[in-house]
């Protein structure tokens, strides 16, 4: 499919992943919405610094808001839905904001895409919504699990999404990322966390050391993303993207000090350990059906990314509380 003036919309466009999902469909021509997270001083998040800011339209808004959603969505074919409450730590915290921003913010997208017969929405997974893996790799006949407040509400997402295509025919593809990292990446996540840390200090102070995590580089999520939004057979289907590969947190400690070239002592820290039956203690993706119906593989190395990470977060150091712990 080209995207030569393609209309489409992206949700949480102003985080993470969103702001490289539009940045790769500016270059590759598409004509781009992009929602933001309204907010008092006006500012659009990861797009502020982008160099697409002015080849794009702007919205800001609130997911939970349907009158909001409806106004972005007119005109448009496509919907890459990235708007989500994350952060496991603070899921504990504020659970009724996750079930409004997750789930009826999803509900919103749901509603106003079917109304305006918009041609695919592609809504984002996350691969928590399996807890600790029963067997691995993940594939997505995997049983589903909410080991946080934060998972049990993306849990409830993919469901809603999925019965908009059973009930209505929605045309949706639901991607199931598994962890992302790259430059942008905030402190809740353990890379930034691990990295920021490195830099200022000659400690590492993480949760638990053990469990393990399949990392995927940012621009190959993004990759998987455009992908799913014109593969023919993706409609319907839940679709893992993910390495293959895993990994535990403290090895992964040890590899990005090694990479940068600094001993450190790296600790568990009982404060960011999550209450023993929420903790995922394994994760790694059969991503075998992204190969069959999107091809898609991974083409970034977890050390290839992890050095372009350390480098943008070196030089973006500014931006993180490398003493505080993020939830």
């Amino acid at each position: 499919m080209t995207w030569k003036n393609k209309k489409v919309l992206v949700t949480g466009a102003g985080g993470f992943i969103g702001s490289h999902v539009v940045e790769r469909l500016v270059e590759a021509g598409a004509t781009v919405r992009a929602f933001v997270h309204y907010n008092a001083l006006g500012t659009w998040g990861w797009l502020d610094e982008s160099s697409v800011c002015d080849s794009i339209e702007v919205v800001s808004g609130d997911i939970c808001d349907r009158d909001n959603i409806r106004q972005a969505m007119k005109d448009i074919e496509i919907v890459f839905h990235l708007a989500a409450l994350i952060g496991i730590p603070y899921s504990y915290c504020a659970p009724l904001s996750y079930v409004r921003t997750n789930i009826e913010g999803t509900l919103n997208v749901l509603q106003a895409a079917r109304e305006f017969n918009v041609k695919r929405v592609v809504h984002t997974s996350t691969s928590e919504t399996y807890g600790t893996a029963r067997y691995v790799p993940i594939d997505e006949k995997h049983p589903l699990q909410g080991q946080s407040p934060y998972s049990a509400t993306k849990i409830g997402a993919d469901k809603m999404a999925e019965a908009f295509y059973l009930s209505f025919g929605l045309p949706i593809v639901t991607v199931r990322p598994f962890n992302t990292f790259g430059p942008r990446q905030s402190a809740r996540a353990v890379i930034p966390t691990i990295i920021t840390q490195c830099l200022t200090s000659d400690m590492v102070r993480l949760g638990n050391l053990y469990p393990t995590r399949d990392l995927t580089y940012v621009s190959d999520t993004v990759r998987g993303f455009i992908l799913a939004a014109s593969a023919p057979g993706a409609v319907g289907r839940t679709i893992n993207i993910g390495s293959g590969r895993e990994i535990s947190i403290g090895n992964l400690a040890e590899l990005i000090t090694r990479l940068i070239g600094k001993p450190v002592d790296i600790e568990s820290d009982m404060s960011r350990i999550r209450p023993a039956n929420s903790e995922v203690e394994r994760l790694i993706a059969d991503n075998t059906l992204a190969q069959h119906l999107l091809g898609w593989e991974p083409e970034v190395s977890l050390e290839e990314g992890l050095i372009r990470t350390i480098e943008w977060v070196r030089q973006h150091l500014r931006r993180y509380r490398s003493g505080v712990y993020a939830i």
